[in-house]
């Protein structure tokens, strides 16, 4: 098999309702948010304020974490934002980790991305609304000078772009690069006679450990950070 024949493509249409098309990132993203689920229920079971099990403790850290990091980030009037935050991270990640499992990560399709960049950017705006008006929120579009109005508009417009390209193109490139590494090894275990592709056993499931392991954890890090960075630039500075 030649590397001519490898074949990289979109998310796939499972099926169609009233000609709506459904792709399989629509079907995933339900599976996943039906783990998530489980495992909120699983560790938040029978909890107990006396005698906490190693499940509730595991629970508590998680939330104790978020809290901090959007306090640490934001300032503690914004700890309302964490749900949020901890629901995002936990949908990235386990929206790349199910790749691990043969099936195609979430944060592969830019519908997914984008979709949670358009949030981050509608938080963005309320958040300055509420805090400057409608008149200072459109006032803010011409500072410091009238002639910079465009460059204001486009840069934040650019915002939930950038955002969504940022994870979606990395994501997209490993399930490239791992397909590309995939075929050539397989092209190789043929050269040299081998019935069967010897060489794709490993290499490939330590590539696909890293970019779904690693360079999603660390995407989907990136992606809150930015969305905090961003929501809290929108309220005025804490005295």
């Amino acid at each position: 098999m030649g590397l001519k024949e490898v074949n990289v493509t979109g998310p796939k249409v499972s099926f169609e309702i009233f000609g709506l098309k459904i792709s399989e990132t629509v079907i995933l993203s339900w599976i996943v948010m039906a783990l998530i689920i489980g495992i909120i229920l699983f560790l938040t079971h029978n909890m107990s304020k006396t005698n906490p099990g190693k499940k509730q403790v595991v629970a508590e850290w998680i939330v104790t974490t978020f809290n901090k990091l959007v306090k640490d980030s934001m300032g503690e009037r914004n700890i309302g934002y964490a749900p949020y935050m901890t629901t995002v991270f936990m949908f990235s990640i386990f929206g790349s980790l199910i790749s691990l499992l043969g099936l195609r990560p979430l944060t592969g399709d830019f519908n997914a991305t984008f979709s949670w960049a358009l949030i981050t950017f509608v938080m963005i705006q309320v958040a300055k609304i509420k805090n400057d008006g409608v008149l200072g929120y459109l006032k803010g579009f011409t500072e410091p000078i009238k002639l910079l109005t465009p460059l204001n508009i486009i840069s934040e417009v650019a915002k939930p772009v950038s955002m969504s390209f940022r994870h979606f193109g990395n994501i997209a490139s490993g399930i490239v690069i791992t397909q590309l590494v995939y075929f050539a090894l397989t092209s190789l275990s043929s050269a040299i006679g081998l019935d069967f592709p010897l060489f794709t056993i490993a290499i490939p499931s330590v590539l696909s450990i890293y970019f779904d392991l690693f360079c999603g954890f660390m995407q989907a890090f990136i992606f809150v950070m930015l969305t905090m960075a961003y929501v809290g630039s929108a309220y005025p500075e804490e005295n």
